[in-house]
């Protein structure tokens, strides 16, 4: 198969596989701090969860987190991308082990949160910072396949940390403490990984004149506007588009999660660990689908353009999404979660590719973040919307033919955007 062969080659870059290497323990790390995480906001049974509970610890973990993400990108275009790596899984097993300290000891709920936004907070420097690295690591020509591969992988590697929180919690008596203290030394793996790869290989280029710290953050906005500004030039305008419809996507996709969430806390189950392990199986189908869209998408891309791409998946949430929800089942739910994966992924896939191939390595990291920024707003303002809408037990028919619509919506956008940009350039079509 052509994909197989071309990722052996990939897999021959050393560099690649180094950063791979980070990109994997790190988001492991990730996968098995959210498990623990979920356990305990979401079915810890003394908990009675509802879906304005889910909502407001969203918006705790995850808005005041979005505000260092423009930061992160502005230190990111001047700090070494490899510093950053090290550094930061450093500080974040430090802070997963006061976590964990924490969910031992039974402190008031506000202390564990800020714990949590904390681990989050350093999150958004090492994720953006793994995103505008890879292009020094590969050649332009299979950037779309090392898109494929790599934020999939991770993905896959945040499921299967998920998968071994689930095992750690079972063999350490459903403590939330140890899975964390697991976390803790997966980021602390990841550090040492990031050692193998020399401090400068991972950008970016200095610049002569290297401003210093306090005049970086003071010129966050303008640095911002410029990045934006770039990113709006007529020639990446698909690049664009496709970065506000990725974002939409994002939304639907957490008002689903929510949905989910308190299907398999109520609805589904009827003992909170059954739930659990529910809502496990469902994101390791999810993470299945995440790894079809990673052999799928380089070839239906190259085929297709990855803006048509985008709209292809859309418009396939827009049907298959009421048609497996709608009967709030359990095996439909799961045949859903797989088709969401692999749609979401994939139209991840090309729009990161095109935002990569559109910008200069000088903007990357600081769009990468405005990227991460409106992930986690349009996340959490999903979580809301889902709160007003669902009833206790998660069965809304009106969430899922409202996200039914939307993709449907963010489907016939992104052609028009589409079809315009190829008038513009070639005014005879």
């Amino acid at each position: 198969m052509p994909v197989v062969r071309d990722l052996r080659v990939l897999l021959r870059l050393r560099d690649f596989r180094r950063l791979l290497a980070v990109r994997l323990l790190s988001q492991g790390a990730d996968g098995v701090y959210q498990v623990a995480l979920a356990a305990y906001v979401v079915f810890s049974p003394e908990k009675q969860t509802s879906p304005g509970a889910i909502a407001s610890a969203m918006a705790v973990l995850l808005l005041p987190y979005s505000l260092v993400g423009p930061f992160a990108g502005v230190l990111l275009d001047r700090w070494r991308r490899r510093q950053v790596f090290l550094y930061g899984n450093l500080l974040r097993a430090l802070l997963a082990a006061i976590t964990a300290v924490l969910m031992a000891g039974q402190v008031p709920d506000w202390l564990f949160y800020v714990s949590a936004l904390c681990v989050t907070a350093v999150n958004r420097f090492v994720l953006s910072g793994l995103s505008a690295a890879l292009p020094r690591v590969v050649d332009t020509d299979r950037l779309v396949l090392a898109n494929s591969l790599s934020p999939t992988a991770g993905t896959l590697a945040a499921t299967a940390g998920g998968g071994l929180a689930f095992a750690v919690r079972l063999i350490a008596s459903d403590s939330d403490a140890a899975v964390v203290l697991l976390g803790a030394a997966l980021y602390l793996c990841a550090a040492l990984a990031s050692l193998t790869m020399a401090p400068g290989l991972l950008g970016p280029d200095r610049h002569p004149a290297q401003p210093s710290l306090a005049a970086a953050v003071l010129t966050t906005a303008r640095d911002l506007r410029e990045a934006i500004r770039h990113l709006a030039a007529p020639r990446r305008r698909e690049a664009a588009w496709a970065l506000l419809t990725m974002t939409v996507m994002r939304f639907c996709y957490g008002a689903l999660l929510v949905l989910v969430l308190m299907l398999c806390r109520y609805a589904l189950s009827s003992d909170p660990d059954d739930g659990l392990a529910l809502l496990g199986l469902a994101l390791g189908v999810s993470g299945a689908g995440f790894f079809a869209a990673a052999l799928v998408t380089p070839g239906a891309a190259g085929r297709l353009g990855a803006g048509r791409w985008i709209v292809v998946c859309a418009a396939s949430a827009a049907v298959l999404e009421p048609a497996l929800g709608l009967p709030f089942a359990t095996a439909p739910m799961l045949v859903a979660a797989f088709v969401l994966g692999l749609i979401t992924q994939g139209a991840k896939i090309a729009t990161d590719t095109l935002v990569q191939s559109s910008v200069e390595d000088g903007f990357r990291g600081r769009i990468f973040s405005v990227y991460d920024v409106l992930f986690n707003v349009a996340f959490v303002g999903a979580a809301g919307v889902a709160a007003l809408m669902l009833p206790p037990d998660g069965r809304s028919a009106t969430l899922v033919i409202t996200v039914a619509f939307i993709y449907a919506a963010v489907a016939a956008a992104m052609a028009r955007a589409g079809a315009k940009q190829a008038v513009e350039r070639d005014p005879r079509r």
